[in-house]
């Protein structure tokens, strides 16, 4: 299983650099395959109307449910892994 990550950056951001930083340490601590895939917020206008103010903005999965901004937020970051974890083991099974 793939945790998706998307990060809401901007370029010349320390803090987006620090999460994207942050975020990859304490997945590679967690020992989860993940992507991490980084857009610019400001290569859209409804992104910017969106997440001005707020990037780094940390979202997770197809449905993109922030977890945290400014900083990585690893408790929200943890419980979104272990509820994601969980839904994976209680899938389809193969029949026998």
């Amino acid at each position: 299983m793939t945790i998706r990550l998307t990060l809401f950056s901007r370029s010349y951001c320390h803090l987006c650099e620090d999460m994207a930083a942050a975020v990859r340490a304490f997945m590679a601590r967690a020992g989860v395959g993940y992507q991490l895939d980084i857009v610019d917020v400001d290569a859209d206008p409804a992104l910017v109307a969106r997440y001005d103010e707020l990037v780094p903005v940390l979202a997770a999965g197809a449905d993109q449910v922030e977890l945290c901004h400014y900083f990585l937020d690893e408790t929200a970051l943890a419980a979104h892994l272990s509820h994601a974890m969980a839904g994976a083991s209680n899938g389809p099974r193969p029949a026998s």
